[in-house]
């Protein structure tokens, strides 16, 4: 029996899941990423974090970069099908120098993964993370990893958890031993343990021994002190823990926590089946003319990043669509918000890491890849029927300034394209003097490897050499109220008036310090940390 395309909308917005995965660096995000990947048949054999010679390059790391440095520095998509789920998986960057990159990505996410290391337990960066996802409301879902090295106790960890960032815990698994005597997990919600055999590097999937709570041939497989112990913090969960609450974590009040190691793949399967069962599916989103949901008949999405050059060979531009409402065809023609044009949408691809593949639709929480001729910039919305435009992306502010020099005149031209394109793409915030003299660029960064990095895509993806020449600055603000406020101020002491990508005024100062005494002697200078879209 056919079913309506309302129908349809709805059934295929059911079985959407789509998160992001966040982190401290070294918490092993990229390593969780290809065991999922793994779990759900996307891949058939999973890479190592730090590829050697020998072994599997990891699908999410797809840069040239970051496989020399074991690091992920931009953001993937990865899409997969498991069991009846669709899920869209959004790999981010864990170094703090890419937390912007990270922050654009969760504004395209329904959920987040907070991976945290057993023996570290929650780190600045996660810390930082997190407040993002507070602050929208994102569901946290927890995954504590590393239970195959010493780690600190389980208990401990939840207290952490809850006295730390205000979140309820509910451990859905709870891990039996840790480091070498780790056996495997006890699962509170099916009352069962499961054991696992470890697999050489992790590669392929871990064997799993089920075993109820009342069989007591559980004693024959691991020992007696762990049996007890985990027997008496079991009791102690059931005593004084929370119960669980799918609405407190829909709300982002209580993160269901999750033991394991994704290294040796221990508790990865019952996290994925359990995430995709408790994980909201696509939410509706805020626009202009209020709260839309996925079920609104017409398509609509927002571009939440732009990537350069994926496909060197071609020197293509992706813009990352996240679909926010209707189903998404091949060669629609949809309204452009910010440019108030038509454009048709051609080559719509399914991403994959580095691969893609064309695809005829796409449906609400899916992300698609489209060409990007120059048209598309960060926050775009695109959208058929009435005129929508939803929330765009602020930029953050940077704290390291560099003017970026090319010493060689014949290397102009692509000296501009690539400074323009990773501009384009939000790789660096880009800056330039007032003083039309100057026509070096100012790179802005959260941190050095973002300068590291822009070096080296201008000389690998342009073929241009770089030189950098250091400001002496470390705070920017926006000025609020535009070039009138500034110029109202007159002359601002240890300070450079820069103008950003939208000509709109900057200031930089030399510390913190410095920034406080600018404005307690200009008390009426409104500025902000953020430069709103």
């Amino acid at each position: 029996m056919s079913i309506t395309p309302e129908e349809k909308l709805k059934q295929e917005i059911g079985r959407r899941r789509n998160f992001a995965i966040i982190s401290h660096p070294d918490a092993g995000k990229t390593t969780l990423t290809e065991k999922l990947l793994l779990y759900g048949g996307a891949i058939q054999e999973a890479g190592a974090v730090k590829a050697r010679r020998e072994q599997k390059r990891v699908t999410s790391d797809w840069m040239e970069l970051e496989r020399q440095r074991g690091i992920s520095i931009t953001s993937t998509v990865l899409q997969f099908e498991y069991k009846h789920y669709c899920i869209n998986l959004l790999d981010t960057p864990g170094h703090q120098d890419f937390s912007e990159d990270t922050y654009r990505t969760l504004a395209a996410a329904d959920n987040a993964v907070m991976l945290i290391d057993a023996a570290k337990g929650l780190e600045p960066q996660t810390r930082k993370l997190f407040e993002v996802c507070k602050m929208r409301g994102i569901p946290i879902f927890t995954f504590v990893n590393k239970l195959d090295r010493p780690g600190r106790e389980p208990l401990e960890l939840l207290d952490e958890i809850e006295r730390e960032l205000g979140l309820k815990t509910y451990p859905v698994n709870y891990p039996i031993g840790s480091g070498d005597t780790f056996r495997g997990v006890f699962c509170r919600l099916s009352r069962s343990y499961y054991l696992f055999e470890r697999v050489a590097h992790g590669s392929k999937q871990a064997e799993e021994i089920v075993i109820p709570e009342e069989d007591l041939r559980i004693k024959d497989y691991i020992e007696p002190q762990l049996y007890c112990k985990l027997r008496e913090e079991l009791e102690i969960l059931d005593e004084v823990g929370c119960p669980f609450n799918l609405e407190e974590v829909h709300a982002g009040k209580m993160t269901p926590v999750f033991f394991g190691s994704a290294m040796t793949n221990f508790g990865v399967r019952l996290f994925l089946e359990s995430f995709l069962e408790y994980a909201l599916p696509p939410t509706p989103r805020k626009c202009n003319i209020g709260e839309l949901q996925p079920t609104h008949p017409y398509f609509s999405g927002f571009v939440f990043k732009l990537q350069a050059n994926m496909d060197p060979k071609h020197r293509d531009r992706v813009a990352f669509v996240r679909v926010c409402t209707g189903k998404f065809e091949k060669d629609m023609t949809v309204h452009h918000a910010r440019l108030g044009k038509t454009i048709r949408l051609s080559h719509p691809q399914k991403l994959f890491g580095q691969e893609r593949k064309s695809i005829e639709e796409a449906y609400p929480g899916d992300i698609i890849g489209l060409n990007n001729p120059g048209i598309f910039a960060i926050g775009d919305t695109i959208y058929l029927g009435q005129r929508i435009e939803y929330e765009g992306i602020p930029s953050f502010s940077p704290e390291l300034f560099a003017y970026i020099k090319n010493p060689n005149p014949s290397k102009f031209k692509q000296f501009q394209k690539g400074i323009a394109q990773l501009q384009e793409e939000g790789a660096i915030q880009i800056m330039y003097a007032v003083d039309e003299f100057i026509r070096d660029p100012i790179l802005a960064a959260v941190g050095q490897l973002q300068f590291e990095v822009v070096q080296y895509r201008l000389s690998s993806e342009y073929n241009v050499e770089t030189n950098l020449e250091p400001l002496p600055f470390t705070v920017a603000r926006w000025v609020v109220d535009g070039w009138e406020a500034l110029k109202k101020v007159g002359r601002l002491f240890n300070t450079m008036i820069v103008k950003d990508s939208r000509n709109r005024p900057v200031i930089l100062f030399r510390n913190t310090w410095n920034l406080n005494q600018i404005q307690e002697d200009y008390p009426d200078l409104k500025l902000s940390p953020i430069a709103n879209p």
